[in-house]
């Protein structure tokens, strides 16, 4: 199991190791729910500083009160706030910030945010607020707050659809909720202007302030992000298991985070099977055991000949099709080049750069380890083409080439008459995911 992190005064005492202004919650937690509550053991806690003039009795200034509890997806911050809550108050905050990040709702939020471009934290939050409340209100020994909104009444009110808490959370994910709700209309001046069901879910919450706090460490790696969404979801669902009707999860909800393989990692270890050097058979020199037992079986008997290996002469050989009419951003543009890059040097592989749209428009061959003086990498490359796709003329250009596998970076729209024996695999933007490819494997940028 985790530690409770200590609260950051008196770290030196024993005491103060395991002391914040969550502990009481968190041992009521774990005395009920040993293993759900238990969960909180594996987050980080922290206590806040007073505010300013806080300790001296002034008034704070008339604005909305700050959450009692807040994170950002790996520490529960308690402000000052959160003592002067009754204990039933205080488990119910402290069990719904750490399934807000079990269930990795301020990560999710930022994946979101990356994916449409534009994702409204406080509309968000409040889809990730029904969901964990809707979790947590059947158990009667903790208490939530007054207004807490619960997906079934955010279902009713704002979708029209009228379920059960259970049916709704077997059913229902942040994502999906989040879109639902989300009916903004963008203005002329670039802002979004709320529609009704984005107003109306505003309103739900009613004065709370958003709990959720994405930082800039919630920006994880793709491969770190995929392990700790698998490590979150197998302990949820141990969890849920080994506290059967005590558990604090309702039921296994639809927003259990789920695991994506990083197309990064997808695209290494393709390309890695592929360029990695082979060893040859050779017939000039013998094997290892053979020399070993001096080509004898015993004192009569030779052994056959048995040949050795030697390393591949060739070097190994990548083509990196670009269709440059394709709909590919900056950013996906410089993640990929960046993979591509160090897998050919780490590899110690060839690169020929293909770049076209219905027709080959430049070439341009990487030796291994080696720059070309015109262009420094994939990074470089501009995007101007016609507007048409024609992959014909590229794989065959790329054909001649002989490498030993392909990777196309497109949008997939347009035909590929010529069909070669190397292996394919196509790099899609998320935009165009739902897009086929003519043969080979699609690799979907996220």
């Amino acid at each position: 199991m985790g530690e409770l992190h200590p609260a950051v005064t008196e770290p030196d005492t024993p005491l103060a190791v395991y002391q914040h202004r969550g502990t009481r919650a968190i041992q009521r937690m774990v005395e009920y729910a040993p293993s759900t509550g238990g969960l909180a053991l594996w987050v980080r806690h922290l206590d806040l500083p007073e505010e300013p003039g806080q300790a001296a009795g002034i008034a704070a200034p008339a604005t909305k009160p700050a959450p009692p509890v807040t994170t950002d997806g790996y520490t529960i911050r308690y402000s000052t706030s959160f003592e002067a809550l009754s204990l039933a108050e205080q488990v119910g905050w402290v069990a719904h910030e750490v399934l807000h990040i079990a269930l990795r709702h301020p990560q999710r939020y930022l994946d979101l945010q990356h994916r449409l471009g534009d994702a409204d934290l406080q509309l968000f939050n409040r889809c990730a607020d029904a969901i964990v409340n809707s979790t947590l209100d059947h158990l009667n020994w903790l208490q939530l707050p007054a207004k807490a909104v619960t997906i079934d009444r955010l279902l009713a009110a704002e979708v029209g659809m009228k379920s059960s808490v259970e049916a709704a959370l077997l059913e229902w994910d942040v994502e999906r909720l989040y879109r639902a709700i989300d009916d903004r209309r963008p203005q002329a001046d670039g802002s979004q202007r709320d529609g009704p069901r984005a107003a109306s879910v505003r309103a739900l919450g009613g004065q709370d302030q958003a709990d959720l706090k994405p930082g800039a460490d919630a920006q994880e790696a793709p491969e770190d992000g995929a392990e700790q969404t698998r490590e979150w979801s197998e302990r949820i669902s141990r969890a849920h298991a080994n506290d059967g009707e005590f558990s604090m999860l309702r039921t296994l909800i639809a927003d259990l985070p789920t695991t994506h393989t990083p197309w990064e990692q997808v695209l290494r270890t393709q390309l890695a099977r592929s360029l990695a050097p082979k060893r040859d058979i050779s017939w000039s020199r013998p094997s290892r055991s053979y020399l070993a037992n001096q080509g004898r079986a015993g004192l009569n008997w030779r052994m056959p000949w048995e040949p050795g290996f030697s390393s591949s002469k060739s070097v190994p050989r990548l083509v990196v099709i670009v269709d440059v009419s394709g709909s590919v951003d900056d950013t996906m543009m410089q993640r990929f080049a960046c993979e591509v890059e160090a897998i050919v040097r780490r590899l110690e592989a060839g690169l020929v750069l293909v770049i076209g749209d219905d027709q080959v428009r430049e070439v341009t061959r990487f030796e291994p380890g080696r720059a070309t003086p015109n262009r420094t990498g994939l990074r470089d490359i501009v995007f101007r083409g016609s507007g048409g796709t024609d992959f014909t003329p590229l794989l065959e250009e790329a054909d001649a080439h002989h490498p030993d596998i392909g990777v196309v970076l497109t949008d997939l729209d347009g035909p590929a008459q010529h069909r070669p024996r190397w292996p394919v695999i196509w790099a899609v933007p998320e935009a165009n995911a739902s897009a086929v490819a003519p043969f080979g494997r699609k690799l979907v940028l996220r």
